[in-house]
């Protein structure tokens, strides 16, 4: 599985996205949307954690016991409605969504809302 984006709002073609994540983790289990990346010391340069929902709706992100700065994408039907640069232990944001994605800090520069970013199964 990759994470892509694209700034021009074309996914579909590859020659018009760039890959942010190729390590992707799913957060597919209530437990595991719980725990989030709570007590992880460090993530690897292409990681990515993805919050897949059934619908879109309000959803929050905190840092609590998180020791990493992160990246957060909020997207809805594939477009993203918000990204965020999030503090260790103090950060705290909310935003309409279906897929929340969690990147190391730096790893979401460029991308803006309005953009569309996928998860692409290979």
């Amino acid at each position: 599985m990759r994470l892509v984006h694209a700034a021009d709002g074309s996914v579909a073609s590859p020659d018009d996205r760039t890959t942010l994540a190729t390590q992707i983790d799913l957060a597919d289990s209530l437990l595991a949307q719980t725990r989030g990346l709570m007590f992880r010391r460090s993530l690897p340069e292409n990681f990515a954690l993805a919050f897949r929902f059934d619908d879109a709706s309000t959803r929050d992100v905190h840092m609590l016991f998180v020791f990493v700065p992160l990246d957060v994408i909020w997207v809805a039907d594939g477009v993203v409605q918000r990204v965020e640069q999030l503090r260790p232990w103090r950060g705290f944001a909310r935003e309409h969504a279906d897929t929340i994605l969690e990147l190391p800090a730096g790893a979401a520069a460029g991308v803006e809302p309005g953009d569309e970013v996928a998860l692409l199964e290979e």
